[in-house]
């Protein structure tokens, strides 16, 4: 089949490669001219996903609706701050009906990122694809467990047979909103992994950073709507791991800079790609107290963001909080 892939940054042409070793025909579309170009010379992602030749059933292109039309499936992984502009860019071309599966991870403000996909293209049949997933793995085939969700068991169903392979393995969810909470909040608790590694603390510390970073998620996602095992599965706790504990990750590598004493601004100039966990803060923040949820992780890394407060204070305000039960 024709799949559209937008989006051509390590994640996006990982999932190309991914779809195109099944025998589709795969258009990725880039954001500028010169970056298509690039795609085209070259035939790898050298910047993004160095290494991974591009099949040869994958084509490059700046061309949107070359790109869209007569696709049976359009697979988004542009990242959140450029979510709606990239909606706006495809609206216009996407049928009735035309399956999206989103595979980024991040909110826009207090919207989940399907709901501005939604706005944009109403028309569109839309569904979201999370788990622990680093794209450098994906790309070289390493064996990978993700989930669908859709609102629709049947859409889910027929997208897992899109993107399962061998080595990459899809399961199914109908908790749209779980799946992208947990995605998209994970990435603040890593963050503050990263930082405690950055501060010299150890494997206790960043184990009850995850734990209890989990149950805050899992908090919040229940009170928006979306069902608390979902937290314990592959999009939740599975994608915490990953993205706390390794090296791979842009979420992590930031905040263990932060936490070795990196200002923000020089951080987000060396990691060099989008940390979502940084942009994902601000709105975790509002949304626990929105909820009326308590969020303590959350609110001490908005605080060493945004506030001004010190790694070190910022884990002294949680090992001395009020006493209570588990």
């Amino acid at each position: 089949m024709k799949i559209a892939v937008i989006g051509s940054g390590g994640w996006g042409t990982a999932v190309a490669m991914l779809l195109a070793g099944k025998g589709n025909d795969i258009y990725l579309w880039s954001w500028i001219q010169e970056e298509t170009d690039r795609l085209n010379h070259d035939r790898e992602n050298k910047e993004f996903l160095p290494g991974v030749k591009l099949l040869d059933n994958i084509i490059c292109t700046h061309d949107m609706e070359k790109c869209i039309d007569g696709a049976e499936v359009i697979v988004t992984a542009a990242p959140s701050p450029a979510t709606r502009v990239t909606a706006k860019q495809m609206a216009q071309f996407v049928k009735a009906g035309q399956k999206i599966v989103n595979i980024s991870k991040g909110l826009e403000g207090e919207l989940r990122l399907s709901q501005v996909y939604k706005e944009e293209i109403p028309q569109a049949d839309i569904s979201v694809l999370s788990g622990p997933s680093h794209a450098e793995e994906v790309g070289r085939s390493i064996p990978t467990t993700v989930v669908i969700a859709s609102q629709r068991m049947e859409t889910a169903e027929a997208l897992q047979d899109v993107f399962m392979t061998d080595t990459f393995r899809v399961y199914t969810s109908d908790d749209v909103i779980g799946v992208e909470l947990g995605g998209a909040l994970k990435n603040v608790i890593a963050l503050c992994a990263g930082i405690s590694d950055g501060l010299g603390y150890g494997d206790n510390t960043k184990a009850a950073l995850i734990t209890r970073g989990c149950a805050e998620i899992t908090r919040l996602g229940v009170a928006m709507g979306a069902k608390a095992a979902t937290f314990s599965g592959l999009s939740g706790l599975g994608d915490l791991i990953v993205t706390g504990t390794s090296k791979l990750s842009r979420n992590y590598r930031a905040g263990r800079l932060l936490g070795e004493g990196m200002s923000l601004k020089d951080t987000l100039e060396k990691v060099h790609m989008v940390v979502e966990g940084v942009n994902t803060s601000t709105a975790a923040y509002n949304l626990g107290k929105k909820y009326g949820v308590e969020t303590p992780i959350i609110d001490e890394a908005y605080n060493l963001l945004y506030n001004g407060k010190s790694p070190r204070d910022a884990v002294n305000s949680l090992m001395t909080r009020k006493k209570k039960s588990e």
